[in-house]
């Protein structure tokens, strides 16, 4: 019997785990052992025993529970030390992070490591089951709304109480993307007052389906700014000074910033300069979804919470780790729905590595870098 591994994630931020006790089900009906290394799940609200009722075997070590292993499953790229030990030949599945990992990846292919990163995976319909980027995008989304209410020193929505009337919070999100436009929804929901800003207009009717005010720089350029796979392309110098001339003059009236703004492979863009955090609000907020990528403001420091001229500015890497409890079992439906397609009708394992599924979520494999973007 093939066995399939989950150890407990290693990283100070991460509370997640790679699997959860539906999908243990789901892969033993595939013929798969599952081994699960002690309190893995803790973090995420999933006991130890709970894993061992769904059938699950826990092992006391990481040695123990990757010995023999067809398949690694992971949320953060596990320690050298693990794949170390990972047998050659094995899989590993998780969100690997290739663009700062690349000594990792020598490392799987000197080991004869079959990897896949999940963040990857083609944006086609037939991929949307298995899209990890949506999936906690979305919980990133909505936990960064609830953590800048939280650092906001007023109430979210119009209040009419005997002593006046409290104006609502006015949010501004940059970015409409997954995590943006669950940001405005959870805003909206909240009472807020939001604004949100694209250089796609294409996103322009589902900010305003969504009860947001879209604020768009008016220039030919935005009609090429949307990749093929749905993200945003890197804008112009001249649409720059523009873009940065309106976000200036929007923030002064906001009590929330929400930036998501991401260009995968580069830096994020600096969306919110020093200057801008001046001219806000004292007691004002930003979230920067950003951070682990550079940060769309500059001062903001990864997984710390400081306070800029007054403003408090929220750093969280790991987002939908604050939210695991929902993220995991989220997380761990997409690997089962991309791993499911390695079995063939009779349940035999068969990967088809002319699926573009397959194809664009490779990393290594047979002892090279195969994946195009990372030879």
């Amino acid at each position: 019997m093939a066995i399939l591994s989950v150890l407990k994630e290693t990283g100070a931020q991460e509370r997640r785990v790679a699997i959860s006790q539906d999908a243990v089900k789901k892969y033993a009906a595939l013929g798969l052992q599952i081994n699960i290394e002690t309190g893995a799940g803790l973090a995420s609200g999933i006991a130890d025993e709970t894993f061992s009722a769904a059938g699950a075997q826990i092992k006391s070590t990481a040695k123990d529970t990757i010995a023999g292993t067809q398949m690694l499953l992971s949320v953060e790229p596990p320690p050298a030390a693990i794949i170390e030990q990972l047998p050659a030949g094995a899989l590993l599945i998780g969100t690997l992070a290739p663009y700062t990992n690349k000594a990792m990846l020598a490392t799987l292919a000197s080991r004869g490591i079959t990897s896949f990163a999940m963040e990857l995976m083609p944006r086609i319909s037939r991929a949307q089951s298995m899209d990890v980027l949506s999936s906690q995008a979305n919980l990133a989304g909505y936990r960064a709304v609830i953590d800048a209410v939280a650092a906001l020193g007023k109430a979210t929505p119009m209040m009419m109480t005997s002593a006046g009337t409290v104006p609502p919070a006015k949010v501004l999100v940059l970015g409409a993307g997954v995590a943006g436009l669950q940001a405005i929804a959870t805003a909206k929901r909240l009472g807020a007052v939001v604004l949100a800003f694209d250089v796609r207009p294409a996103v322009k009717e589902q900010v305003e389906s969504l009860g947001a005010k879209f604020v768009e720089v008016p220039s030919e350029e935005t009609k090429a700014a949307e990749t093929a796979g749905g993200y945003a392309k890197e804008m112009s110098e001249d649409y720059k000074r523009k873009q940065s001339a309106l976000i200036a003059e929007t923030l002064k009236a906001m009590d929330v910033a929400i930036a998501t703004a991401l260009i995968p492979g580069k830096p994020a863009p600096v969306l919110i300069t020093e200057a801008m955090v001046k001219e806000m609000k004292k007691g004002a907020v930003i979230v920067d979804l950003a951070v682990a990528s550079g940060g769309n403001c500059p001062l903001s420091k990864p997984d710390q919470v400081i306070n800029a001229s007054g403003v408090t500015i929220l750093g969280h890497t790991n987002m939908p780790s604050r939210v695991a409890a929902d993220a995991t079992p989220l997380y761990a439906r997409n690997l089962y729905n991309f791993i499911a397609t390695f079995f063939n009708k009779e349940k035999q394992f068969a990967i088809n590595f002319e699926d573009e599924l397959v194809k664009g979520t490779l990393l290594t494999h047979q002892g090279s870098v195969v994946h195009p973007q990372f030879k």
